[in-house]
């Protein structure tokens, strides 16, 4: 499975790369307003310097148009910025469409806000790359995010489709290791949940005894 950091702060991606353990970036217009990127020059440059720092990785740039004319204008200028990125479609009417032009025309995309496997199937239909179910809301509207991964990824299998499933709304390292069980392709997720499986208490406490051992050989 395929580790993605879900941000747009550029400190937070080059930990992330420095792990060694980095395969790719998603954004959104949410996670640029929370940086105080503002303005599509200003957003676009902003990808650009992602893409330098996360050299083998793909990065998601979200459209923020509606209509399929306004989103295939918007991905190709997109698609121009660097050649790692996946022009970041919703899953809409005009989006299924522009998926099927973009993949036509050999831009790769990731279909967004997924939150049932009838639109991971029309996803995958028209040729998206990707297509990101957002787990942790499917979590809190009483469903279960993790049984999603786990039905697409069955379908797909089934029915022989390429289109990888990118786990999206990941709230813990639980979640992450769960996708993991549930066939999930790649993650996408805080730093802190990337982070946070490296911490278990009794490797905590095996290294404080090596270390209290060790002061012996000095």
């Amino acid at each position: 499975m395929k580790f993605f950091i879900d941000t747009a702060n550029l400190a937070q991606i080059k930990e992330a790369n420095d792990l060694g353990v980095l395969d790719g970036v998603t954004t959104n217009p949410s996670l640029m307003a929370k940086e105080g990127i503002k303005g599509q020059e200003a957003v676009y440059n902003h990808y650009k310097t992602i893409c330098e720092i996360v050299l083998n990785g793909d990065i998601s740039a979200e459209v923020v148009s509606t209509d399929f004319d306004g989103i295939v204008a918007e991905g190709k200028k997109l698609a121009a910025i660097h050649p790692n990125i996946v022009v970041k479609v919703p899953m809409i009417k005009d989006g299924v469409k522009a998926l099927k032009w973009f993949s036509d025309n050999g831009i790769r995309t990731n279909c967004t806000l997924i939150f049932s496997a009838g639109q991971a199937i029309l996803a995958a239909k028209a040729g998206a790359k990707y297509v990101s179910p957002f787990i942790g809301r499917i979590d809190d509207s009483g469903w279960d995010g993790v049984a999603l991964i786990e039905q697409i990824a069955r379908i797909y299998s089934i029915q022989g489709y390429d289109t990888e499933i990118l786990a999206a709304s990941i709230r813990s390292p639980l979640h992450i290791i769960k996708c993991a069980e549930a066939g999930a392709d790649v993650c996408t997720c805080p730093l802190e949940s990337i982070l946070g499986l490296l911490k278990h208490p009794l490797t905590d406490i095996g290294l404080a005894k090596f270390m209290e051992d060790a002061k012996k050989f000095s």
